[in-house]
Parts: C-alpha cells; sequence; structure tokens
C-alpha cells in the first residue's frame, strides 16, 4: 500500500505543479532548458506511474474494503466508461465536443474515476481511482484562475467528432471484449 501512495504522490505531486505554483514550470524551464524540464518531469511521472501500477498490484491482492460496491455499481460502470474514450480522442481532434467539453482529458478522468470507485471498494481502489478523481477535479478547478496549457492537436475537421466517437466506442468495445483483462488481469465479464 506505501509503494501505491508512494506513486501516487511522485505522479500528482510532478502533474501538479501548475496548479499549485505554475511560475516554478517557468523558472525550472529558464533554468535547466526546456528539454532537460520536461526530461525531468517525464522521469518523475514515469517513476509515478510505475509506483502505481506495481503498488496497486500488489495492494490488490490482500486489501481490505472500505465498503461494497452497490448491486448496480457494476452497470453504472459500464455506462459512465461510454463517453470516456470519446473523450479522450476528442481532446486531440479539434470539433464541436472538444469545443463544448474545454478539456475533454480531465472529463474523461473524472468518468473513469467515478466508474471504478461505484465498482470498486478496497482501500487500494479508493486511493488510486480516489487520486485520480481528486485532481482532475482540481485541474479543472484551476482553470478559473490560469489559462490552459496547449495541448498538441491535429488539425480542425468537419469529421473530427464522428472520429472521435466512432473510434472512441470501437475503444471501449475492444476493452470490454479482451483488452481490460489483459491490460489489469480482471476480467470484466
Amino acid at each position: 500500500m506505501l509503494t501505491l501512495i508512494a506513486g501516487s504522490l511522485l505522479f500528482f505531486g510532478v502533474h501538479s505543479v501548475h496548479l499549485i505554483s505554475p511560475q516554478t514550470s517557468s523558472k525550472a524551464v529558464s533554468r535547466w532548458g526546456q528539454n532537460r524540464w520536461k526530461l525531468v518531469y517525464s522521469l518523475v511521472a514515469a517513476a509515478g506511474l510505475i509506483l502505481i501500477i506495481v503498488g496497486y498490484g500488489g495492494a490488490r491482492k490482500d486489501d481490505a474494503m472500505l465498503y461494497a460496491a452497490p448491486g448496480w455499481g457494476r452497470t453504472a460502470t459500464f455506462m459512465l466508461m461510454l463517453p470516456v474514450f470519446p473523450l479522450l480522442i476528442a481532446t486531440y481532434l479539434p470539433g464541436h465536443i472538444q469545443r463544448r467539453v474545454r478539456h475533454p482529458m480531465l472529463w474523461a478522468t473524472v468518468l473513469w474515476a467515478l466508474a471504478h470507485l461505484g465498482a470498486n471498494g478496497s482501500w487500494a481502489d479508493v486511493i488510486l481511482f480516489g487520486s485520480f478523481l481528486l485532481w482532475a477535479l482540481a485541474d479543472l478547478a484551476s482553470f478559473r484562475y490560469r489559462p490552459p496549457k496547449e495541448i498538441p492537436r491535429l488539425p480542425s475537421g468537419r469529421w473530427n467528432d464522428v472520429v472521435s466517437i466512432i473510434g472512441g466506442l470501437a475503444v471501449y468495445g475492444l476493452v470490454v471484449a479482451a483488452a481490460h483483462r489483459w491490460l489489469t488481469g480482471i476480467p470484466l465479464n
């Protein structure tokens, strides 16, 4: 469990630099240069993510339940997950979805975390999915006082929304059919 907590602190700590102290990134870039700052940032985030994966895998084996998932939790999870992959794809494909939602990746993270909290009630689940949920909500709230960060995107096109929806639903189908079990070891059926 400590590995999961340490990984979460490391991963979300580096991802929260722009939330807590926006000028820290600017200072680091001017001191180290853009490429070196990105390298350090990426290495810290990757180390945190590895610790999260290893820690969650270990904690899941003998983790105590915090709450029992409600009977409708599984159905709610499948429903909440439906827009997640279309939103993730829409993050990089400018269109109506991106304009209306404004921060599709953050909203996808919120839905993903809520969906998994509704179906899983162990301490490890609450730490993992709860930390993603709290971070995404904090990041969304931070846009009230800071400008959005530029994200590399593909060119705007009239089919981008269609590609986001169809592609996202195809990925959803793949995850439900086999990829979730392959990636996590947890079958969905």
